[in-house]
């Protein structure tokens, strides 16, 4: 027994299982002699709901979650490139792969608008980052990953040293360069503007639900002021009761 063998099947359970499991795992690998291995098994983190999601879809849907990984692959390929044709390509697939195996951990349970927020951002930081793709692969997630930036930045080739050209040349290398530059720019607005829809949208999403349950809390608050005001009531009525039933008590003991 290794602690990526115990790992695989702790990260298989439902959170809510993980921690009594954890402990019998410890447990069980320290009366067999190996002490190291059952400080390691302890120290391994209950997933959040989201990593369990995306670590069920590593189990039941690999060939699905493969995919997605590949186009992954292929997408940072295409950015060290900048193969322009094949990033268009690639980043249409990338939105219908992320779409099913983002439904696909979204029917692992009742994910709430934050958790399925962090499945995709989870989703995305594999496409762009090798290591996070690893880590999916695993399924053993503990919680949520995600990444700095909209993607990788594009590998930049050293130009070559110009020749000196005569004045004309001269302008246009300048124009040309002035419209690298703007071009350039207009792409990191592009992914500035992506990135900061996607947030936008997830901070809506956890805003409704925030309110939602307030408004669920409050309700429920109302409910228990109205029953403590019954309960206020019906203790006045007891202690009546009671009083006039000593009164009678006594009279009839007389």
């Amino acid at each position: 027994m290794d602690l990526d063998e115990v790992a695989g099947r702790l990260y298989a359970l439902p959170p809510s299982e993980f921690t009594a499991a954890r402990t019998a795992e410890a447990r069980a690998a320290k009366d067999a002699g190996d002490v190291r291995l059952s400080r390691e098994i302890a120290k391994l983190r209950k997933p959040t709901v989201s990593a369990w999601a995306v670590n069920r879809v590593a189990r039941e849907h690999p060939g699905e979650l493969g995919e997605l990984l590949e186009v992954g692959e292929r997408l940072r390929a295409a950015w060290q490139e900048q193969d322009a044709e094949a990033l268009a390509d690639l980043t249409r697939r990338r939105g219908e792969v992320t779409r099913t195996v983002g439904r696909l951990a979204r029917q692992a349970g009742d994910l709430s608008a934050a958790a399925s927020a962090e499945v995709d951002q989870t989703l995305d930081a594999a496409m762009v980052d090798a290591d996070a793709a690893g880590q999916v692969r695993r399924g053993t997630l503990a919680k949520p990953l995600s990444y700095s930036g909209f993607a990788p930045a594009p590998v930049r080739r050293e130009r070559p040293a110009a020749r000196r050209r005569p004045a004309p040349d001269e302008e246009a290398a300048r124009a040309e360069e002035r419209e690298e530059a703007e071009a350039r720019k207009a792409k990191e607005r592009q992914e500035a503007e992506n990135a900061h829809r996607e947030w936008r949208e997830a901070l809506e999403a956890a805003t409704k639900e925030h309110d939602e349950r307030a408004d669920k809390v409050a309700s429920l608050e109302r409910k228990l002021d109205e029953a403590r005001r019954r309960l206020a009531d019906s203790r006045q009525r007891l202690e009546v009761a009671q009083r006039e039933e000593r009164h009678a008590r006594r009279r009839l003991e007389r």
